[in-house]
């Protein structure tokens, strides 16, 4: 028998290699280990964190409305002491004086002015008064005439006085106010709660400037001066005018010396 001569084991190691290299010609991409491999990232699929980032839902934008703005009118009834538009035909006819002083507002000649507010009324006395107190420390007002007027809760030169309809009428007499109109008599400076709430037609909108009116106007009867007219068509009408009675043709005006 004639035997095949044997192979090295050179030549057989170089046969192997051959063999699988030739698997390698199919065209196919070797599977790599695990299940993502690189056919899944040929899938395009996204991977590690940025992958786990495009897939997670997109934040909210939204974003709460800002809050609508106050009403102009709440906020000068606010500044005024007036907590509700309700106006009681009468109070208790009991006045409360309202705590505490204020400094004189200039070096002119001195005004004390005592502040009181009838029970019954839905009124914040301490703004009431530093509303007043204000429009008498305005420099638009009385103190260009030469006064300063400083708040005290004792003895003083003018009572300011916030009064129920009723209660503002017998105050004001023999003077016929019917409640709606406001007045000084004497000493004491009388407003009617009526019209701090209401303020008038010509004043329209305009509650703070009427209730600037009032006071500058009632609180100049205090000071000495009498009514007066309106100088002309489209003019401003004098703080002393009677402007609650009516402006026309003059405008509307609080202030002594605008």
């Amino acid at each position: 028998m004639i035997r095949a001569p044997r192979r090295p084991a050179s030549a057989a190691l170089a046969a192997l290699a051959a063999v699988l290299l030739c698997a390698g010609c199919s065209g196919e991409a070797p599977a790599s280990a695990g299940s993502g491999g690189a056919a899944s990232s040929a899938s395009g699929a996204p991977q590690g964190e940025a992958g786990a980032a495009a897939s997670s839902p997109a934040p909210s934008t939204s974003t709460t409305p800002p809050p609508p703005p106050p009403d102009p009118a709440v906020v000068a009834d606010a500044a005024a002491g007036v907590l509700s538009r309700d106006v009681p035909q009468v109070g208790t006819g009991e006045f409360a004086v309202v705590p505490g002083s204020t400094p004189a507002s200039g070096s002119g000649e001195l005004l004390t002015v005592r502040v009181e507010v009838e029970g019954g009324l839905p009124a914040d006395a301490a703004a009431f008064a530093d509303f007043a107190m204000g429009v008498l420390a305005d420099p638009r007002g009385w103190g260009q005439d030469g006064w300063a007027f400083a708040r005290t809760d004792g003895p003083a030169d003018a009572v300011l006085t916030l009064a129920s309809p009723d209660t503002s009428a017998a105050l004001c007499a023999p003077l016929e106010t019917m409640g709606t109109l406001s007045c000084r008599n004497g000493d004491r400076v009388v407003l009617t709660w009526y019209r701090w709430v209401n303020g008038t037609e010509d004043y329209g909108s305009d509650l703070t400037g009427y209730r600037q009116y009032v006071v500058s106007h009632e609180v100049g009867h205090r000071l000495g001066h009498g009514h007066e007219p309106c100088p002309g068509p489209g003019q401003v009408a004098p703080t002393m005018m009677q402007q609650t009675k009516g402006v026309l043709p003059c405008t509307p005006n609080p202030w002594p010396h605008p």
